[in-house]
């Protein structure tokens, strides 16, 4: 089944490659307004998603990240809205000259082709990575996990509807309906049809990618984020982004898992902020100096440094200085995002500079790594990895580059 559809993904994404910006923008501008008029369709679907995983014993955090209600619905469509606003990268040009001989030089950007996603959990990356797929000449072929095909179907039915009515093909977005451990593994050998393969999902699924997977991949890993409050910190501006990072959605990547406290402001900081995470329901994990600062804080271990607890859980440790910071986040970070609150811009820049991170914020939350936070209307995944691009994937991202060279009769001597 998984070569059908990356065979008839691969006959789509020809067809969306010459497809015309105005085209793909229609089809987008038509896929969020269908989406909007099926929401309780679409509700409907995701309360048998949510029921079938309560009954498997899904809880917290996961199950949070399966559910639906109508205002993310409603941010569905407004993410497909967005990304029809932005340019279209498919043919711009991104550098040129010309050479001695005459020859015209120009670096063009072109769609990648089929570019496949296995996710879990969150429902509204069909239509966020369906979306952005669209609009950069791609088909996508999309497996989410058993607990929310239902939804996924829904989503991806409306979607195709859309294609039909704007004269594309329904098959430039596809959900793979195999959720098996076996069917995941075919997508990713299947290098005969896809182009790219973005997964996002836990440790297992990131670990067989990088044991099995043929095709090219993105690696859309672990979030084990950071916040490092400066001795020069804004003390309440530090409290205001520590809650924030680690309370707003503790279950997604970009949720903050530790944080570092400069040993200068830990007296006065740290009890404050200690008591208004865990009034918020957050059970900390300190090193010693924390511990002997705060009442009630456990025992942190080399394994709370390195945790993606994806869950209301902190790790906090004192640090004597920047540069300790830094080598901490350095050791046990994950490449994900990391943040630190100061009013030295050299102390900004020092941290920026030193850390290894596709994702640095200064004086602001770690939850701002999304793609639809950075303008690119939806994210199709945020990669940990250096090649071919780093931080949150938007439309530039599901592109490529090639040359186009022009000439008047050149030939090689």
């Amino acid at each position: 089944m998984i070569d059908e559809l990356g065979r008839r993904a691969g006959v789509a994404s020809r067809i969306l490659r010459t497809a015309t910006a105005a085209t793909k923008n229609a089809a987008l501008e038509l896929a969020a307004d269908e989406v909007e008029k099926a929401t309780d369709v679409i509700l409907d679907a995701n309360q048998e998603d949510m029921e079938r995983a309560r009954n498997e014993g899904v809880t917290g955090a996961l199950l949070d990240r399966q559910l639906l209600n109508p205002e993310r619905v409603s941010a569905m469509a407004d993410g497909l809205r967005v990304v029809a606003s932005l340019p279209d990268p498919v043919g711009s040009t991104t550098a040129g000259w010309v050479l001695p001989n005459g020859l015209k030089v120009e670096r063009v950007r072109a769609p990648l082709g089929v570019v496949a996603v296995i996710y879990e959990a969150r429902p509204n990356v069909t239509s966020d990575a369906g979306g952005l797929c669209l609009k950069a000449g791609n088909a996508a072929l999309l497996r989410g996990s058993s607990f929310t095909l239902t939804s996924n179907m829904a989503i991806a039915a409306v979607m195709r509807e859309a294609l039909d009515k704007a004269g594309l093909p329904e098959d430039a977005i596809q959900v793979v309906e195999d959720t098996s451990r076996e069917g995941a593994k075919e997508l990713m050998t299947t290098r005969k049809y896809v182009d790219l393969l973005v997964p996002r999902g836990g440790p297992s699924l990131i670990a067989a990618m990088e044991a099995e997977a043929t095709v090219p991949f993105v690696i859309d890993g672990a979030g084990n984020c950071h916040v490092y409050v400066d001795a020069s910190a804004d003390l309440a501006r530090a409290e205001a982004i520590v809650l924030n990072s680690k309370t707003h959605r503790p279950g997604v990547c970009n949720a903050a898992e530790t944080l570092l406290v400069h040993q200068a402001v830990a007296d006065e900081f740290l009890p404050k902020v200690a008591g208004s995470l865990m009034a918020a329901g957050v059970e900390l994990r300190g090193d010693e100096t924390a511990r002997n600062l705060v009442d009630g804080i456990d025992p942190a271990t080399d394994d709370d440094w390195a945790k993606e607890y994806l869950d209301m859980v902190m790790a906090v440790r004192v640090v004597p200085s920047l540069e300790d910071a830094v080598a901490h986040v350095n050791r046990y970070g994950t490449g994900h995002t990391e943040a630190i609150v100061t009013d030295r811009i050299e102390a900004a820049d020092q941290f920026v500079n030193g850390t290894d991170s596709g994702v640095v914020m200064v004086n602001a939350s770690t939850r701002f790594t999304d793609g639809g936070e950075f303008g690119f209307g939806a994210e199709i995944g945020n990669s940990t990895q250096k090649l071919h691009v780093r931080g949150p994937m938007g439309l530039e991202a599901l592109t490529s580059e090639r040359y186009i060279v022009t000439g008047d009769g050149q030939v090689r001597q």
